[in-house]
C-alpha cells in the first residue's frame, strides 16, 4: 500500500510540473483579430527560473504596422527600424530587477493589422540575469512556440486606436488560453487520488 501511495504522489506531482510548464510560456493576446483593422497587442511574460526576467525583444510581423507603444513602470523600450520608418524589433530592459520567478509582466503595443494577413507570429526572445536567452519562435507543438494571433477576414470600417484599447480590454478580462482547461483536469485528479486513499485508509482498518 505504501508503494501504491508513493507512485500516486508521484504521478500528482508530475502532472503538476506539466502543468506549469504548459502556462509558462510567452503568449499574445488578442490570439484572433480581423485584418485591416487596429489592435492593442499584449505580450503575457512568466519568469520560468529562479532568476529574473531582465529584458524582452518582439520581433514585429510584416503584416503590423506598430504606432503606438505602453509605458511599463520600472523598464524602458528602444524601437528598431527598417529604412521606411516601419518597427521591425521592440526591446523591454528592465530599469530594476525585473520580474522574479513568482512574476510575471505584460507588455503592450497598438498596430494596424494588413488587409492581406492571415496569420501573425510575434518571435519573442526572453532574457534572464544571467544572459541566456529563450528564444520562443518555434512552431506550435514545439517546446517553445511563437505567440501567434490568427487573422480573420475583416472590413476595418470605424477602426481606430480607441476603438482597438476598448475591444482588447474586453478580451483580457475573459482570456482565452490554450491551457485553461488545466484547473479543472487537476481538480479531477486530486479528488480521484483523495477517494483512493481513503479506500487505503479503510483496507487498512479492515486489516
Amino acid at each position: 500500500m505504501k508503494k501504491l501511495l508513493s507512485i500516486l504522489t508521484t504521478l500528482c506531482a508530475a502532472v503538476f510540473l506539466t502543468a506549469n510548464i504548459a502556462s509558462a510560456h510567452v503568449t499574445v493576446s488578442p490570439d484572433q483579430a480581423p485584418s485591416n483593422s487596429y489592435q492593442k497587442f499584449t505580450f503575457r511574460v512568466p519568469t520560468e527560473k529562479n532568476i529574473p526576467t531582465t529584458k524582452l525583444k518582439i520581433r514585429v510581423p510584416e503584416q503590423v504596422d506598430v504606432s503606438l507603444i505602453e509605458p511599463v513602470p520600472g523598464w524602458k523600450y528602444s524601437l528598431e527600424k527598417n529604412k521606411d520608418g516601419k518597427v521591425t524589433n521592440i526591446t523591454w530592459t528592465a530599469e530594476g530587477k525585473g520580474l522574479s520567478s513568482t512574476e510575471f509582466g505584460e507588455f503592450s503595443v497598438m498596430g494596424k493589422i494588413a488587409a492581406n494577413a492571415n496569420k501573425l507570429e510575434w518571435k519573442a526572445y526572453q532574457t534572464y540575469k544571467d544572459g541566456s536567452v529563450v528564444k520562443w519562435i518555434q512552431e506550435a507543438g514545439g517546446d517553445n512556440p511563437a505567440p501567434v494571433t490568427k487573422v480573420v477576414k475583416g472590413s476595418g470600417e470605424g477602426d481606430d486606436h480607441n476603438a482597438a484599447a476598448s475591444d482588447s480590454q474586453d478580451n483580457q478580462a475573459e482570456p482565452k488560453t490554450a491551457d485553461s482547461g488545466w484547473p479543472l483536469y487537476l481538480s479531477i485528479i486530486a479528488v480521484a487520488i483523495s477517494i483512493i486513499a481513503f479506500i487505503i485508509t479503510l483496507t487498512k482498518k479492515k486489516k
